[in-house]
């Protein structure tokens, strides 16, 4: 027996100072009985929810020092961008406001000059918004849906813009919905106009967003980087004036006749969203002036023929030549019948159809307005001519 007896403090005396081989022994028995209870149940799920939302306070006081630092940092950056943004913002509203005052004055004397020459004035163009519903993945055609159709008012090869110019066109009509074109397809081109000097061009896409090819240019073109190109309204597709791109290269080292020269789109065609579809004045002339042209045969074609007329619409005159002798009719056999026939008056003849119906039958395409008069005078002055 030993002369010590054992207590509480002595058994932790004795872990305290046990070998490195028992306390790892120990640690790692600890470590397995708990990975076997956080993968066969979910008591210790519920340990760590709790000991989380506990240590959540001194987290948010340990970071609190590095998130004010940077929340100051980033909100003094921030109002200085908005700072500089929003003079640059009333710069440019300035410089806009005296082009405004001056694009008045301009439009007042374009106006005046338009009144001296007799010309018509131009009517600015009318525009709808349509949205993107799909977009053509394929690389080398740029080609994108739209939600609105010839329900809604659109129609093929109808042009398109965004807020900084043109986008393409419309190619074909789905009733609801749409496909159209953009500018930058290797299929497409454009009639473009240089703002600088008025040179006209043509504006090819390349298959890229970022490009557009002008190959048309010879050698002694006047035409440089920078160049703003605007279509020019030729071939009607494209209303006048919108912008089309810029130049960006304008490389004549080849030795070809022609340049090779690039330009960037004006519109955002790689972010569109929505896109303007215009409703310029010459459609919509186009489309008051088609009805009334294709209604005007409409009623002459289905109306059915008239019944004969020469049965109700004779004169006495012309019905019974009682006046002339037996042998100026048995001479003249002829005479009342023509003189029934239903064309013999010019008016009849200038309202139905050329061609000459027999005697006693109405012809065929005959309407109420081509019934001769109730007196007609050809077929009364011919029995007077035999008389005399």
């Amino acid at each position: 027996m030993s002369p010590f007896p054992s207590s509480v403090d002595s058994e932790a005396r004795a872990y305290r100072n046990a070998s490195p081989g028992l306390r790892f022994f120990v640690t790692a028995v600890f470590c397995l009985a708990l990975m076997f209870l956080d993968q066969r149940g979910t008591y210790l799920q519920e340990i760590r929810a709790y000991l989380g939302a506990a240590l959540y306070p001194l987290q948010i006081a340990i970071d609190s020092p590095a998130a004010g630092a940077r929340w100051v940092r980033e909100n003094l950056a921030l109002r200085e961008r908005l700072i500089a943004e929003n003079a640059t913002l009333r710069r440019e509203s300035l410089a806009a406001s005296a082009q405004l005052q001056r694009l008045a004055a301009l439009r007042a004397e374009n106006a005046r000059f338009r009144a001296l020459l007799g010309s018509k004035a131009r009517v600015p163009d009318r525009v709808f918004v349509g949205e993107i519903l799909a977009v053509d993945m394929d690389p080398l055609r740029h080609r994108v849906i739209l939600n609105k159709g010839s329900s809604d008012g659109a129609h093929e090869g109808q042009a398109l813009l965004d807020a900084d110019g043109v986008v393409g066109q419309i190619t074909r009509d789905r009733q609801n919905s749409s496909e159209a074109i953009l500018i930058t397809d290797p299929d497409h081109a454009i009639p473009v106009e240089v703002v600088r000097n008025g040179l006209r061009t043509i504006a090819m896409g390349t298959g890229d967003l970022e490009r557009l090819s002008l190959p048309f240019l010879t050698r002694n073109a006047d035409i440089k980087a920078g160049d703003l190109l605007v279509a020019s309204g030729l071939g009607g597709a494209f209303p006048a004036g919108y912008p089309v791109g810029s130049v960006t290269r304008v490389d004549g080292s080849s030795g070809d006749a022609f340049l090779e020269v690039a330009a960037r789109p004006a519109a955002s065609l790689d972010r569109l969203h929505e896109v303007l579809l215009v409703v310029s004045t010459r459609s919509t002339a186009a489309n008051t002036k088609k009805p009334p042209a294709a209604a005007q045969p409409a009623p002459d074609a289905t109306k059915p023929p008239s019944p004969a007329p020469p049965a109700t619409t004779r004169t006495p005159a012309e019905t019974a030549p009682a006046p002339a002798a037996a042998g100026e009719r048995d001479a003249a056999p002829a005479a009342p019948a023509a003189a029934s026939a239903p064309v013999a008056t010019p008016a009849a003849i200038q309202d139905t159809a050329p061609a000459v119906a027999p005697p006693g039958e109405a012809p065929a395409g005959a309407t109420p307005a081509a019934t001769p008069e109730p007196a007609p005078e050809p077929a009364t002055t011919a029995p007077e001519g035999r008389q005399g």
